[in-house]
């Protein structure tokens, strides 16, 4: 009797069954043991100080004029070249390490908006021809080429850059070159990535409100900007806001940007550049300081995502006629709305999709000094297949994603069936959370609380990140993979098992199938589609990590996956550019052939960011 209740409790079934046990216990122990407990070993050192327990760490990084400052410097300034022209050097103002990062993600947050919803409106609401193209060239910044499309937008801004060379030589609107650098450059850098995430959502969002209610409000003499703004932005919030949280928390956390404009000292001062240079240099990397910066990183990553779910949560959004199928409001642009869409929309997208076609365009040349490249080569393509590094360091990030992969199937599929079909469960609410939590985990705050739990816990063994010349990051790194990745996966899987009713397998179970045999002979085939179209769009993710990739996986040079190799061409006096970006058109290339997989597979229109 005692085991009933206990059973139905936890796992809401009052027999216990050990495959519902399983589903439960798996995920829920495997992320306590590598998100939680990480996180908690992090938390000990940062609290700590001569033995006992204290404030002292975050007293020093709080109390810094470092991390925390007054504005200073000039957001611009009018520089003078040795040649005798005038330019606009645009940086930013430093308002130290915390505040600038915090600031960075904000303005990042607000531009993806922004220009996301701006695209996802076009795209909802206008029929105008070419729109097909322009569908085709809004997927095109999906294509994630880490480093190397960062390092095509500070080229965009240089002085015989794309930028100047259209404004400035072509149509004279600029008074003088403009060149882009520090903390600005970082938040143009993130916003040309970042907003498809605002797009996709606030897409999906704007297709999927009811028109009737649009009509309603247009037969009471609403129209114009004050419908868009009274019913239509309002029903679209939550998809919009998702998306900002999303862009506001990979903002807080991106270390390209940071690494390519690094040369400017306003780039170096953000919390992710603070914690990764600790790894490259050596110093540092396991002080309680950089643990208590890592946990204030991580604190503002929470209170954003858990801020932004609480301000929608108050307001109302639904649809009472919500359920029924309808066909979207598309309508024919007036003329003053074509000349938007053609003279200011079009062109936007134009300019934000040239860092992944500088990308293939920087694969293919012989040199880039001016504003185009010049030369054809396929030499750089060719070394990813000739020389030994490059194949192996892309053989090493295969084997990390696929055994990845393997894990994050077994999580998200157990996680999903537990917390979908067994709601009433103590344990079910708690292991949602945890399934989606990792999101608003920032990747380098993973990276430096596997440094300190596997350092604490595996001392002087192939596991421990401070034996640099022993250290063998590939479980590591496959730890950190099936993390982060498993939302998205996870995501695509419960989508599937809420599309099967339940009455299937309780039929089976009636019929005397056990739970076991209900779970693979009905349920799993039934969703085998959007299992396969998770796992392939969550390879792709864990085959262009960057986070842990290039800090726990750049320890050891011979375990190198891809981007821990890219940054490193970029950044090395020996490195190569090129080279570099042959490696992101690799990426490219397999980001494509899966999500067209995926389309093919699962007949569904899937995305990278797998939020739609």
């Amino acid at each position: 009797m005692r085991v009933s209740k206990w059973s139905e409790r936890l796992f809401g079934t009052p027999i216990f069954d050990p495959v519902v046990a399983t589903s439960f216990l798996f995920p829920l122990l495997y992320l306590i043991s590598f998100l939680i407990i990480p996180v908690l070993a992090m938390l000990a050192i940062a609290f700590v100080y001569n033995g006992h327990f204290s404030l002292h760490w975050f007293g020093s990084i709080l109390g810094s004029d470092y991390y925390i400052s007054l504005p200073s410097g000039d957001f611009y300034k009018l520089v003078t070249l040795p040649s005798g022209e005038q330019i606009y050097y645009v940086q930013g103002v430093d308002f130290g390490v915390i505040l600038n990062s915090l600031l960075v993600s904000l303005s990042v947050m607000l531009l993806t908006t922004i220009l996301g919803t701006i695209f996802a409106f076009v795209m909802a609401r206008y029929n105008f021809p070419g729109k097909n193209i322009v569908r085709i060239l809004l997927f095109v910044p999906l294509l994630v080429t880490p480093f190397v499309n960062v390092f095509i937008v500070k080229k965009m801004f240089l002085p015989n850059g794309l930028i100047n060379w259209l404004f400035y030589d072509i149509l004279h609107i600029f008074p003088h070159r403009i060149v882009i650098d520090g903390l600005v450059g970082v938040i143009i850098a993130q916003t040309m990535t970042y907003y498809p995430i605002v797009y996709l959502n606030a897409y999906a969002s704007f297709i999927n409100i009811d028109p009737t209610l649009e009509e309603q409000a247009e037969n009471l003499g609403s129209g114009g900007f004050h419908l868009f703004r009274t019913v239509t932005l309002p029903l679209a919030l939550p998809g919009i806001a998702a998306g900002a949280t999303l862009v506001g928390i990979f903002s807080l956390e991106d270390l390209a940007a940071p690494i390519v404009f690094q040369g400017n000292p306003l780039a170096r001062k953000l919390m992710s550049f603070q914690i990764y240079s600790a790894f490259t240099s050596g110093f540092n990397v396991g002080s309680p300081q950089l643990a208590a910066l890592a946990i204030i990183m991580l604190t503002i990553a929470i209170l954003m995502f858990l801020g932004i779910r609480k301000y929608v949560s108050m307001r109302q959004y639904a649809m009472l006629s919500k359920g029924g199928r309808w066909k979207p409001r598309i309508a024919k642009p007036k003329a003053w709305q074509a000349a938007l869409i053609y003279f200011l929309v079009i062109p936007m997208l134009l300019i934000s999709i040239f860092p992944q076609v500088g990308v293939v365009l920087l694969a293919f040349s012989e040199s880039w000094s001016g504003t185009w490249p010049e030369g054809f080569t396929m030499q750089h393509i060719m070394s990813i297949v000739t020389q030994p590094d490059i194949e192996r360091v892309i053989m090493n990030s295969v084997m990390y994603s696929t055994a990845a992969i393997v894990v994050i199937i077994l999580l998200s599929l157990t996680a999903a069936y537990a917390s979908s079909r067994f709601k009433k469960s103590l344990l079910g609410p708690v292991l949602d959370s945890l399934s989606t939590l990792p999101i608003a985990v920032p990747g380098i705050v993973i990276a430096m609380g596997y440094f300190f739990f596997f350092a604490k816990a595996f001392p002087d063994t192939l596991l421990d990140p401070t034996n640099l010349l022993g250290f063998n990051p590939a479980l590591v790194l496959v730890l950190a993979y099936s993390i982060r990745r498993l939302p998205f996966a996870a995501r695509s899987i419960a989508a599937g098992i809420q599309q099967v009713h339940v009455s299937l397998e309780e039929a089976a179970l009636n019929l005397g199938a056990s739970r076991w045999k209900a779970l693979t002979g009905i349920l799993i085939p039934l969703i085998l589609l959007n299992l396969l179209g998770g796992a392939m769009l969550s390879f792709v993710y864990c085959m262009s990590e960057t986070s842990v990739s290039i800090t726990l996986g750049s320890i050891n040079p011979d375990y190198y996956p891809i981007t821990a190799r890219m940054v490193e061409l970029m950044t090395s006096a020996v490195g190569s550019a090129n080279l570099a970006a042959a490696l992101g058109v690799f990426l490219m290339t397999v980001q494509i052939i899966a999500i067209v997989l995926a389309n093919l597979i699962t007949k569904q229109r899937y995305s990278f960011i797998g939020l739609t």
